[in-house]
């Protein structure tokens, strides 16, 4: 079929713009690889696609490495979102297996902060002490206020 039809007939007939087309002949004439592109766009939004144990992660991390960091096969076959492998491998590569742990929400006890802290958590305890006190107080005063009229 060489030279036979245009680019515009071959885009007709095989529903390809006529512009990518000619793109992926230049590449082609400049020996430029022509890959096998899918992009699959629900893979790479934003929202999370469902919750994950950190067994889950790990298992998820261990196959994107092991599938040369395919991050968009690996959401596809996890049903995860692409940010949350590239990102659950990358804190893999910085802590190992402790980065997988979901650490939100979690506060350290007393005992497991500086002195600093402790001491600014009891102050900020005391703070809400002394406003929960003036604010009985306050209320004192207006019920009495109401009793006099």
């Amino acid at each position: 079929m060489r030279g036979e039809a245009s680019s515009i007939e071959l885009g007709n007939q095989y529903d390809i713009s006529p512009g990518l087309l000619r793109k992926w002949i230049r590449m082609y004439n400049a020996n430029i690889e022509l890959k096998d592109y899918n992009p699959k766009q629900e893979v790479y939004m934003a929202e999370a696609r469902r919750k994950t144990t950190k067994e889950e992660r790990e298992e998820i991390v261990e196959y994107c490495l092991n599938n040369n960091r395919d991050y968009k096969n690996t959401a596809v076959k996890f049903d995860v979102s692409y940010s949350q492998v590239y990102n659950w491998v990358r804190k893999y590569d910085a802590c190992g297996l402790e980065g997988l742990t979901d650490k939100r929400g979690h506060h350290k006890s007393d005992d497991e902060v500086d002195e600093l802290e402790r001491l600014r958590r009891e102050n900020l305890r005391l703070k809400r002490q002394l406003e929960e006190k003036d604010m009985v107080v306050e209320l004192l005063k207006k019920v009495k206020e109401f009793e006099r009229m």
